[in-house]
């Protein structure tokens, strides 16, 4: 029964106090009758008091080095609304603000009796242990990934790809002190973007959002972000930039926008004869294009805005109309489409639209630059934003040039704007950018068979020492068993872990993340599809591989185990890493014998929905290091071997769809 007053925490919230994984604090509860009883939730997820886990830790010497931060997110969470543990986090951050930073207005807010002493305990452990930037950030990001299904952030990757955006695709010269507008700002990471990209010019940086915490949230989080700006002026304010504009006096420099999609409450009639709707009035279902004309009347003479808009905005039919008057009046300057993935929702592949003030002689004679990159996932799989950021705006300022070009692999065309006047007037750049010249298509199958030659070249090596090999079994060699060499201690055993689904992100990655790899991932295509913070893969204590371990996927459909070779990878359900001494036991010669599919179909448990490997009872020879090392040595040639074949599989895909569309285009005669 729930004791009142009682702050209630889960079994994975007691992990993060005792710094371990989930796992081990079940363990704890079944091998300790002292450990405290439930006193709420359900037989899956029950809760416990606080103050007993807190207690019953203590006793057992496991909350040491645990700090009053990581113990204050339970209390705020505690407060059972989402509105006031946000407002608590902001108001320890706006009441130690840097004195140098200049406050033009701040979101009014009121905080609840239980939320009033939280925010003097989080100043105070700020103090004790912390910076206050440091506190803060550890609780945003706490309260953003416990209510990540309510909040929509936006990727920093993706902020600063479209800050860079609006800053090179600037044509006037800059100003002594920068205004920038984000007129629906969230928790501010566009903001606190341009104001680090801006920090030696002083800039202004002015959000609105409809949400006053969210609002509240980001005046917090530019103070202290951007503690290093000089002479910052921050003007936060909550409100519906459509309906009633706190910053309708406010002409940007810069306007940055992420606004919300497909919202039909938008104010269409109330706004009927509003003077911003110099382009025509936005249907009801194009609230997307209300968005764009709102931040073209808040830009000043000279000023870009970058909008993120869904694909479906450039060929709706409903929004025609309005394109093409964009179109005519010079305002839009170009449009991007990026790869799906890169920022949510996840499933669409966004576009970006980059604005400018109308041309008054522009009469239609000016050019829209298209950029293409869709087909690129360079920045999804492998975290190099700075190669696409940087292809995207060759696409567009690399001018004059060929009209049609790649830059980097993306695509990109600058089309007259009397060509894009079209009947639909369709902006998706997939329509106006060809398939590549000839001669270009021409050098790519020609490299494409290049690649071929070097990798049947590599092939054949591989197919003639593995050919020379003795294959015949030997009857005379003993076998183990992974429990055993277990027992033995030999190596280690490591079982990946169920992990909070708040925690991880598909698509975008950022800086300090680790790929999170799943039996899912494995079926699919092999590469991991999520992302989670180092930092909390580390503090949650999943199981991160390191060089030389072994990874075993567990379960018969995926079987497999091979030498972890590459970056730390958090391993999912299923997963198994298998850590050894080399000295001891040659990691590519254990692969090499657990990899079998005779040792799988042996070591396989069946039950009515699934069929799974018990990696205990995996079985591996008896050998000398010397012997193991010989046998690792060909175990690893296997291992090339495959990965050539797969690769070639792979090349040899891309260059038949790409001799497949050179013959749809027609052959030049003989």
């Amino acid at each position: 029964m729930r004791q009142p007053n009682a702050v209630p925490v889960t079994l994975a919230e007691i992990a993060r106090l005792a710094g371990v994984g989930r796992a081990a604090v079940s363990n704890w509860r079944r091998r300790h009758a002292s450990f405290p009883t439930p006193i709420g939730g359900s037989d899956v997820s029950p809760q416990f008091s606080l103050v007993e886990v807190e207690r019953w830790l203590r006793q057992q010497g496991k909350l040491d080095d645990i700090g009053e931060v990581e113990r204050l997110w339970p209390y705020l969470d505690s407060l059972g609304d989402r509105g006031q543990a946000g407002l608590t986090i902001a108001a320890m951050a706006l009441r130690r603000s840097n004195p140098s930073i200049r406050m033009a207005s701040v979101p009014d807010f009121e905080l609840g009796p239980d939320a009033e002493p939280l925010v003097l305990q989080a100043m105070s452990a700020a103090d004790s242990e912390q910076s206050p930037g440091e506190t803060f950030d550890y609780l945003l990001g706490r309260w953003l990934d416990v209510h990540v299904r309510q909040i929509t952030t936006t990727p920093r990757p993706f902020a600063e790809l479209i800050t860079t955006l609006a800053l090179e695709c600037r044509t006037e010269k800059a100003p002594t002190n920068w205004t920038v507008l984000d007129p629906a700002c969230g928790s501010g990471t566009l903001l606190a973007t341009a104001g680090a990209a801006l920090s030696t010019s002083g800039p202004r940086l002015a959000g609105t959002d409809i949400d006053p915490v969210l609002a509240a949230v980001a005046a917090a989080r530019l103070t202290t972000e951007l503690t290093a700006v000089g002479n910052l002026v921050i003007d936060i304010a909550a409100g519906d930039s459509l309906l009633r504009d706190p910053h309708q006096q406010l002409f940007a420099d810069l306007v940055l926008c992420y606004p919300p999609f497909g919202t039909r409450d938008w104010g269409h009639d109330v706004l009927a004869t509003d003077p911003k709707w110099r382009f025509g009035l936005p249907p009801r279902g194009e609230s997307e294009l209300a968005w764009v004309q709102h931040v073209l009347s808040r830009l000043a003479p000279g000023g870009t805005a970058v909008v993120v808009m869904p694909p479906s905005v450039a060929s709706r039919k409903t929004g025609r109309h309005i394109r093409g008057s964009l179109i005519r009046s010079g305002a839009l300057h170009a449009v991007v489409a990026l790869p799906a993935g890169i920022a949510p929702p996840h499933s669409v592949a966004l576009h970006v639209w980059v604005l400018r003030q109308p041309d008054s002689v522009a009469n239609g004679h000016h050019q829209v630059h298209l950029v293409d990159a869709t087909t690129t996932t360079r920045p999804v799989n492998s975290g190099d934003w700075a190669t696409l950021t940087t292809s995207i705006v060759a696409g567009i300022t690399n001018w004059p040039r060929l009209p049609d070009s790649a830059e980097g692999g993306v695509a990109c065309r600058t089309v007259s704007a009397a060509d894009l006047m079209s009947d639909d007037v369709d902006l998706t750049p997939a329509r106006h950018i060809p398939s590549p010249p000839s001669s270009t298509l021409s050098h790519t199958i020609t490299a494409s068979w290049s690649e071929v030659a070097e990798m049947l070249s590599g092939l054949e090596d591989s197919r003639r020492a593995l050919s020379s090999i003795d294959w015949h079994p030997s009857s005379m060699v003993g076998t183990t068993t992974i429990g055993e060499l277990i027992r033995a201690g030999v190596l280690d055993l490591h079982t990946g872990q169920a992990f909070d689904l708040d925690a991880v992100r598909i698509g975008a990655r950022g800086k300090a993340d680790f790929p999170v790899l799943t039996v899912p991932d494995l079926m699919a295509s092999g590469v991991p599809s999520r992302w989670i913070a180092g930092h909390d893969a580390r503090s949650a204590q999943l199981v991160v591989t390191e060089p030389h371990d072994v990874v075993v996927a567990g379960v018969t459909r995926a079987f497999s185990a091979w030498v972890e070779e590459g970056e730390p990878t958090v391993l999912g359900p299923q997963l198994y890493v298998l850590r050894v001494d080399p000295e001891v036991l040659d990691p590519w010669f254990l692969a090499g014998c657990l990899r079998a599919p005779s040792n799988g179909r042996q070591a396989g448990t069946h039950t009515s929905s699934s069929a799974r490997i018990d990696v205990r009872k995996l079985r591996v020879l008896q050998l000398s290091i010397g012997e193991q090392r010989r046998y690792g040595a060909i175990c690893r040639r296997v291992a090339d071997f495959e990965r050539s074949l797969d690769n070639l599989a792979g090349l040899g895909t891309s260059l038949i769809a790409e001799m497949s569309d050179r013959l749809a285009a027609g052959l030049r005669d003989q």
